[in-house]
């Protein structure tokens, strides 16, 4: 039996959700400077969330993620991590985008020195999401 078109609509719109598009990145030099000086820092080691909350954008959140050269010197071990870390932030971004109207810039930094999995990348950004959602909820009932 082939499938509706409001059950095409419905996965249509689940797999949207999930994507990371080219609007979502965060690119503007200026903003990204703005987050290193004026930025708050959330930390769960072996990452650390640098955000800044902006004025209104057509997305809620824009979000960039950066590795140390220092602590990886290959460019080929450098781009894996940061496509980890995209990965495990499109995968676990809908606890932060749905539960806040605010508008943020978001930049993960990997500390670490050693190669992480997929597993404890995925683990501590749950972490650091989790603390970061804790804090705003936290800001907004005061």
């Amino acid at each position: 039996m082939p499938p509706t078109w409001g059950q095409i609509l419905f996965n249509a719109l689940f797999i949207m959700d999930q994507s990371f598009g080219k609007k979502e990145k965060l690119k503007s030099k200026i903003l990204i400077t703005q987050l290193f000086e004026e930025g708050k820092g959330i930390s769960v080691y072996p990452l650390k969330l640098i955000y800044l909350s902006t004025e209104k954008q057509e997305i809620s959140i824009k979000s960039a993620v950066t590795v140390s050269k220092r602590n990886f010197k290959s460019a080929v071990d450098r781009n894996r991590i940061k496509r980890l870390l995209r990965e495990s932030y499109r995968r676990n971004k809908a606890e932060v985008f749905n539960n806040t109207d605010a508008n943020f810039a978001f930049l993960f930094l990997y500390l670490g020195k050693d190669m992480p999995t997929f597993e404890q990348l995925d683990h501590k950004m749950k972490l650091v999401l989790n603390k970061f959602k804790l804090q705003i909820d936290e800001k907004n009932s005061k």
